[in-house]
């Protein structure tokens, strides 16, 4: 099955029409040439891009010279009014302090102690949409419930229905639509005290999911000293000094912290979660795999019911290469540099994208097919070796990988193993990409109850 994939725009346009087609959407902007090219340039009167596909120069950067190719600023422009200077968008130093106090807290043993939380997320995600069998849903917006639920369960010990974590929701789902990938300074080298023109709604829902994180935060701090804080991840951070300086974050760089963890952890699980839902619903066969893998674990609640969930998992896995949340990243080279044979002037902006490495045409047999199957092949793991990266690579590699690869079967199979997905006529979701890889429409799925289709 091919599924939904946005059209490309023509190979050449004017600069005027690219910067409208990449505000609006990062991924229509793009021509289909690069589904084969090893490397392209863009050029612009402010600065050169190379977007690269080669295997060799994708591990240059990330994972052989990561320290020549910090992350740009440029990327940091649109999501400074949120993130501050969260582990996502610093760099040197001050980044790896920060992994070294949060990367802890991400171990597969702790991932163990958190697996009760998202077990419990993931069965009040179940009863919401058994309450809703028979019915069309929007499975974008229930999986950004349910990956909510999971992070405020894991983080911070309470479930989405707590009136703080509501609202936090609640303004975040304002943000996500109000802030596209990029904002004009990512285009242009302003200066750092020019204003950075970003929307008076964008500001406001930054600023009121900020205020609600430092609530959190400030109680947390309050429970920790006290002697009453529960054992989640939030108190595991707070309290882990870093190694090498003694020092742990304060109130004002957990905020920043939190703020991370809630996009990262939360609108990226929802985006895979509803299109792994939506592949399922126009692949009955798979479907019924899972719902017959996740009977067979039968009432298991422990961490060990995963290793019962492979075939569920390379739904997952084919989800994330299919629809990578994250479909670019943007890196800056700090000396010269020679790629293919191209000279690169310090300060180039270098793109590496997931979504055309995960469908490229040189590196995956029938790219744009959706085929759990391909994960149990030689040449499935080989694509995957040189093409995929969900979750980034080398030292930025994304902390909670392993934290989404629990979460994401997990939820998948306590889902289908209760519910049946259908898919809904003449509305086939159109991807694009907001501040992940979602669907200009929404999502939209038939839910029945499986015990009443079977």
């Amino acid at each position: 099955m091919i599924p939904p994939k946005p059209v490309a725009r023509p190979d050449k346009v004017s600069l005027w029409r690219y910067l409208r087609l990449f505000r609006a959407d990062i991924l229509s902007a793009q021509p289909a040439r690069l589904y084969r090219a090893w490397m392209a340039e863009f050029r612009t009167p402010f600065f050169r891009s190379y977007l690269c596909n080669d295997p060799a120069l994708v591990d240059l950067v990330l994972k052989e010279r990561p320290g020549d190719f910090p992350k740009s600023d440029r990327v940091r422009e649109g999501l400074a009014p949120l993130l501050g200077r969260s582990v996502f968008v610093t760099n040197g130093a001050e980044w790896e302090a920060q992994r070294r106090i949060i990367d802890p807290a991400f171990e597969r043993g702790r991932l163990k102690e958190t697996f009760p939380a998202m077990h419990a997320a993931a069965l009040a995600a179940r009863d919401r949409l058994i309450a809703r069998a028979g019915t069309e849903v929007e499975i974008e917006e229930e999986m950004s419930h349910a990956a909510a639920d999971v992070i405020f369960r894991t983080l911070f010990s309470i479930p989405i229905e707590n009136r703080l974590a509501a609202e936090v929701f609640r303004e975040f789902r304002g943000y996500q639509r109000a802030q596209p990938l990029l904002n004009l300074a990512a285009f242009l080298p302003l200066p750092a005290l020019l204003p950075r023109f970003h929307g008076g709604r964008t500001r406001a829902s930054a600023r009121a999911i900020r205020r609600l994180i430092t609530r959190l935060t400030e109680e947390r701090m309050a429970a920790i000293r006290a002697g009453e804080a529960p054992d989640d991840l939030a108190t595991k951070i707070m309290t882990t000094p870093d190694p090498e300086t003694g020092a742990c974050f304060d109130t004002a760089e957990m905020v920043d912290q939190v703020a991370i963890f809630f996009l990262a952890g939360h609108e990226t699980s929802a985006s895979a979660l509803a299109w792994a839902l939506y592949l399922l619903a126009v692949c009955p066969d798979a479907q019924d795999r899972v719902a017959a893998e996740a009977a067979a674990v039968g009432d298991q609640q422990d961490f060990s019911m995963l290793s019962g969930l492979s075939f569920t998992r390379d739904v997952f896995r084919e989800a994330l290469r299919l629809y990578p949340p994250v479909p670019m990243m943007v890196r800056e080279n700090r000396c010269p540099e020679r790629f293919r044979d191209r000279p690169l002037a310090p300060g180039a902006q270098i793109v590496l994208s997931p979504w055309h490495l995960h469908r490229h045409e040189r590196i995956w047999d029938q790219p744009d097919k959706f085929d759990p199957y391909r994960w149990q092949s030689r040449a499935g793991r080989d694509a995957a070796r040189d093409g995929y990266l969900p979750f980034s690579a080398g030292p930025r590699v994304c902390p909670g990988a392993g934290f989404a690869m629990v979460e994401g079967p997990l939820i998948l199979a306590l889902l289908v193993k209760h519910l049946r997905f259908a898919p809904v006529e003449r509305a086939e979701p159109v991807p694009v990409a907001h501040l992940t890889v979602r669907s200009r429409n929404g999502i939209r799925i038939r839910v029945a109850r499986r015990d009443a289709t079977s």
